[in-house]
């Protein structure tokens, strides 16, 4: 199947050297010409504009957008232009879902078909595969599901849910479910990252170290005092464990190189997808705590609580005089 690309980040440009790699055509677009070209070498079809993709492309044309989601609208709306109807575009993106369920209603009067398609898979995409949820009309994912199997992790399983693609209701539920996932794996960084603090701070009793007046000092000291080895700690978790994963071989790994992790400064952004949860958890009263929990702490690591913080520090000081230490 010939098929569009528009965005060759580091999703999109591994995608389609996966397509390419499972026999498929791909007609690629980039706003940098240097993406186009590295494609273009490894076999793929050059397109310097929307106009020049479409024309590379055979009816029912299927253009699949890997774009931020401010993007998306636009370019969607462009492309509809250029296309007839039973032609198919495809927002793999990170969108928002209620996004998604407008420009399929407002597509459909032209009869171009719109599928949202959740994707996973990050930079190990191209190797590993990519985990794909998948809203829209049926028909339409149906043609496209030599695509999706091509790009899905695969493997013996029956269904396609067992091999990494799952068609999961009409346009919209397909950024629902990412949504979702999203905030789920937000929850479980934060998990992670808390028990490894956790494991570190375990040697806190031998720590020679003054203890100012306003903390509580360890009752026990002599109950934290195992200098842990993290990283192997991390590193045993993934064989056997109840909570091994692939986040924690990637967590492992990221110990091993540097056990510090002194190559960063902890300041953890979010790309909506958290915030989305949220907002669906609100309208339909489902209780979250663990997945708002991590998104707020988040919004720490980004320095946003530092005037809270001196907040609290000014109104211990002003009802008990308490002056701020020094660590």
């Amino acid at each position: 199947m010939r098929i569009g690309m528009i965005g060759l980040g580091r999703m999109g440009g591994n995608m389609a050297r996966r397509l390419m790699r499972a026999g498929h055509e791909c007609v690629v677009h980039d706003i940098h010409a240097e993406a186009v070209a590295a494609l273009t070498a490894e076999g793929a079809l050059g397109a310097d504009s929307l106009e020049a993709l479409v024309a590379q492309l055979q009816p029912p044309r299927a253009v699949w957008i890997m774009l931020p989601a401010a993007l998306v609208g636009e370019t969607v709306e462009k492309l509809a232009a250029l296309m007839q109807p039973g032609d198919i575009i495809i927002d793999g993106g990170n969108s928002r879902y209620t996004g998604a369920i407008e420009i399929a209603g407002t597509l459909e009067a032209s009869g171009i078909r719109f599928i949202d398609v959740g994707t996973s898979g990050g930079v190990w995409g191209l190797e590993r595969g990519y985990c794909l949820m998948i809203g829209g009309e049926t028909d339409a994912v149906r043609h496209l599901d030599p695509v999706f199997a091509a790009l899905a992790p695969g493997g013996d399983g029956e269904t396609p849910a067992q091999r990494g693609y799952l068609h999961c209701g009409p346009p919209g539920a397909g950024h629902f479910v990412k949504m979702v996932h999203n905030g789920i794996e937000y929850g479980m960084m934060a998990a992670y990252a808390e028990g490894m603090n956790l494991l570190r701070a375990a040697n806190a009793g031998a720590t020679d170290r003054a203890v100012d007046a306003e903390t509580t000092p360890l009752e026990h000291p002599e109950q934290y005092r195992f200098d842990l080895d993290v990283a192997e700690i991390a590193e045993v978790w993934r064989h056997g464990s109840v909570v091994s994963s692939w986040l924690l071989d990637l967590t492992a790994e990221a110990l091993q190189r540097d056990p510090a992790l002194a190559g960063y400064d902890g300041h953890v952004s979010d790309s909506g997808e958290g915030r989305w949860t949220i907002d669906a958890a609100i309208d339909t009263s489902v209780p979250v705590p663990v997945l708002s929990a991590a998104l707020f702490q988040r919004f720490s690591s980004r320095g946003e609580s530092d005037f809270a913080d001196r907040m609290l520090s000014a109104m211990r000081f002003a009802f008990g005089g308490h002056l701020e230490k020094t660590k």
